[in-house]
């Protein structure tokens, strides 16, 4: 299954056009403390698959990690669930270093 992917620029650029956008932060609670961006549905990865219910299924669901590995697997076990869920490539990794420098990386 492929799963498609979306820089941090295009995520903010087609949430500012009002496309209907769930940026899903699968990191665990202590990442979160470090680094992290505003307006994110939180569920870390290993609770994904008994909080389904929490998720959004009226747009595109946009799965955010670290670098964009986990939020991969992620992504893919929410299209095999039924959901439109695209991946975030680079993670917050790349939003920090794309569009807020202020944003620590670990």
């Amino acid at each position: 299954m492929i799963v498609p992917e979306i820089s941090p620029a295009e995520f903010v650029a087609r949430r500012d056009r009002g496309d209907t956008l769930t940026l899903l932060d699968v990191r665990e609670d202590w990442e979160l403390a470090v680094a992290s961006v505003p307006n994110i549905v939180h569920i870390p990865m290993g609770q994904v698959a008994n909080r389904l219910d929490e998720i959004d299924r009226g747009g595109t669901v946009v799965v955010m990690c670290r670098s964009g590995r986990r939020s991969l697997e992620v992504a893919k076990y929410l299209q095999q669930s039924g959901f439109d869920a695209i991946n975030l490539a680079g993670g917050i990794l790349a939003w920090s270093r794309e569009l807020d420098a202020t944003i620590p990386t670990y």
